[in-house]
């Protein structure tokens, strides 16, 4: 294993741990700034800390690429706030293993094999789990958070669509921090007017930037390392253990916890992810020779 090859690994479990562990900062700033106010302070610093990393400015774009760009931007904007949303309500784990259904989706529409329906019915199985424990037991998850996480899976379906066709509009980077401009737009204006100056209290900021940081800023700029480093068959594949992640980063920070049930939905969720990236790999093995 050369080393950049493990530098890449070191940078997708660094990303992952980081972008949890930002959501799970994220969830503490909930009762003072609400998810659409902390959605708008995540925005504002990640598009802010992004711009003097990667001078968007300089993006020279054509007119379909600033359309594709524009519609990926809103994607991650309504993605995140609608997460945000989501898991204000119900456990980070299970909220990220139900938005994990959008690029399950994507994947499912591009099946051709019986092979790739398996995997995407594994995700549903892991998904239905989860939907019976909605009710008004102790340990019920509460609906309309489940309904917000797949809605947010179906944006995050969106961005992944239209990222990838601003794929050869400049560099990566550049990409990233024009559609995080654009969630700003759109997401600073809600945030500002559901929550006020409560967004300029100083635990805010704080708090803010932080989430920014970790949710934004070092995850996408640790994923872009590892890109450049690695097959990305062999990115998608560790992604897949995120649910796993965010579950247990959601319990050491805010002792958060799940039971025996929901970690053996968000395990199947993994392993339906992992699957699937592992048949997409194998087709495109099969297609060139």
């Amino acid at each position: 294993m050369n080393k950049r090859f493990l530098s890449a690994i070191v940078s997708v479990l660094l990303a992952m741990v980081a972008i949890q562990s930002g959501a799970s900062f994220a969830k503490q700033l909930f009762p003072i700034a609400g998810p659409e106010g902390t959605s708008a302070l995540r925005a504002f610093f990640a598009a802010a800390i992004l711009s003097i990393i990667f001078k968007p400015w300089k993006a020279r774009l054509s007119p379909r690429g600033w359309r594709n760009v524009i519609f990926y931007g809103l994607c991650l904007g309504a993605m995140n706030i609608i997460f945000y949303l989501a898991i204000a309500r119900i456990p980070l784990g299970i909220g990220v293993a139900l938005e994990f259904t959008g690029p399950l989706a994507v994947a499912f529409f591009s099946a051709r094999k019986k092979r790739d329906f398996a995997w995407v019915l594994l995700a549903v199985v892991g998904v239905c789990l989860l939907l019976p424990d909605i009710g008004t037991s102790p340990d019920s998850l509460d609906p309309v958070g489940v309904m917000l996480a797949l809605t947010a899976g179906a944006f995050w379906a969106g961005y992944i669509v239209f990222g990838n066709k601003t794929g050869s509009e400049g560099s990566g980077g550049v990409t990233v921090t024009l559609g995080m401009l654009v969630a700003a737009f759109a997401i600073v204006p809600i945030g500002v007017i559901s929550q006020g100056e409560v967004l300029l209290t100083p635990f805010a900021l704080f708090m803010g930037v932080a989430v920014g940081v970790f949710s934004s800023a070092i995850p996408y700029t640790l994923e872009m390392n590892a890109m450049r480093n690695m097959p990305k068959q062999t990115f998608s594949i560790m992604m897949s253990v995120e649910p796993a992640i965010a579950a247990i980063a959601a319990f050491i920070i805010i002792d958060e916890t799940l039971t025996v049930s929901q970690w053996f939905a968000v395990a199947l969720v993994v392993v339906a992810t992992a699957g699937s990236s592992i048949t997409q790999r194998q087709k495109q093995v099969e297609t060139l020779s």
